[in-house]
């Protein structure tokens, strides 16, 4: 049953919520800001209502403690008729809702409800990053390969930095796996991870898609759009297959790292950003340099820290491992499931054009 702490100096309150809610929840009720805090000190409720007119220590003295303790409960504070800033201020403070006296009982249930809501929505949340960081880790790129682990050993070096890092590799090869690596075991983390296949966006439209556009600023813009630069703020984007930009797109997302500012299509006002750059391509971007398809400029911003992914057949001593995790992911951990040596060295002998791609989409058939 979730429990509710309610902190009012008056006692009605306190029966009033015990009354309506002892069906369905487990009510505490504390009469002062000082008691609630001590029982906070052993007891965790899912939603406590604090008053803010209360004798001695008040709701917003209370909140400011309250806040301090870690994975503290969510606080709804309740106010008076004329103290509606007071209650703004301890939203700002950090409290998760407010309700103004006189109540109904349907608002009272309406808030809870949502409060509980939220609370399920954070902790999904949590759990998903969670799993995201255990998913997305180093120890989730197979390979037992000399060149492999180098590459490993300077992505995970250069992770806890903000250095942008420019990922080379045949198409299927692990690039972005070893992004989504090197952001997870950044500070940035707990942001978000924003991939973007610039191979795979007509170039009509990239440049809503990257930095947004404002409505009716072309045909089809029936909204403002906020674009995978902003939204990806605080944390890293990944600008896969770079090379198939066109220059003047290039142009742009030189711009872009170089002010750390965003102006959307058709707009005039321009948005900062706080992002990590890596970027990724299957190109010889250095030819490309040499003969004017590729900014000279854009590609010193970008191959800040560069990595190479080598191809399967350069690292054949990896296949077995590979298959073995493949068959474990797909038959969802049955050991009964095996594969015979003999398979194992058809697989090792092949070339593997599409590399570990292929290799998955072969196992999974």
């Amino acid at each position: 049953m979730k429990k509710i702490l309610v902190v009012d100096d008056e006692k009605n309150i306190g029966k009033a919520f015990v009354q309506l809610l002892k069906r369905d929840y487990e009510v505490e009720v504390n009469l002062s800001g000082e008691d609630a805090l001590k029982r906070l000190d052993g007891y965790r409720p899912d939603i406590v209502f604090l008053d803010i007119n209360m004798p001695g220590m008040d709701g917003i003295e209370t909140l400011r403690e309250l806040v301090k303790k870690p994975d503290h409960s969510p606080v709804v504070m309740m106010t008076a008729y004329g103290t509606i800033e007071t209650a703004v201020e301890a939203m700002k403070l950090g409290a998760a809702d407010y309700i103004q006296k006189p109540f109904s009982n349907d608002e009272v249930k309406l808030l809870i409800r949502k409060i509980l809501e939220l609370n399920c929505l954070k902790r999904e949340v949590a759990y998903y990053r969670a799993s995201s960081q255990t998913e997305f880790s180093f120890d989730q790129i197979v390979g037992v390969g000399e060149e492999l682990e180098k590459v490993k050993e300077i992505a995970r070096r250069v992770a806890p930095t903000e250095s942008t890092v420019f990922i080379r590799g045949e198409s299927g090869t692990g690039k972005e796996l070893l992004a989504r690596a090197i952001h997870y075991s950044s500070h940035r983390r707990h942001g978000p991870f924003v991939a973007v296949n610039c191979a795979a966006i007509p170039e009509e439209i990239i440049e809503s898609e990257l930095f947004g556009h404002r409505k009716g600023s072309f045909t089809g813009a029936i909204e403002d759009r906020t674009g995978k630069f902003r939204s990806a703020d605080d944390g890293t984007i990944f600008l896969d297959e770079v090379g198939d930009m066109s220059l003047k797109v290039q142009a742009k997302i030189l711009r872009v790292l170089e002010e750390r500012m965003v102006t959307p299509v058709g707009g005039t006002e321009a948005h900062e950003i706080n992002v990590r750059v890596i970027a990724a391509t299957n190109q010889d971007v250095e030819e490309m340099v040499k003969k004017g398809g590729f900014r000279e400029d854009l590609y010193y911003r970008l191959n800040v820290v560069p990595l190479h992914v080598p191809p399967l057949r350069q690292r054949r001593e990896d296949i077995p491992s590979l298959a073995e995790h493949f068959i474990r992911r797909f038959t969802h951990g049955d050991t009964k499931v095996t594969i015979s040596k003999a398979l194992i060295n058809r697989l090792a002998e092949y070339d593997w054009p599409g590399n570990i791609r292929e290799l998955r989409n072969a196992i999974e058939r």
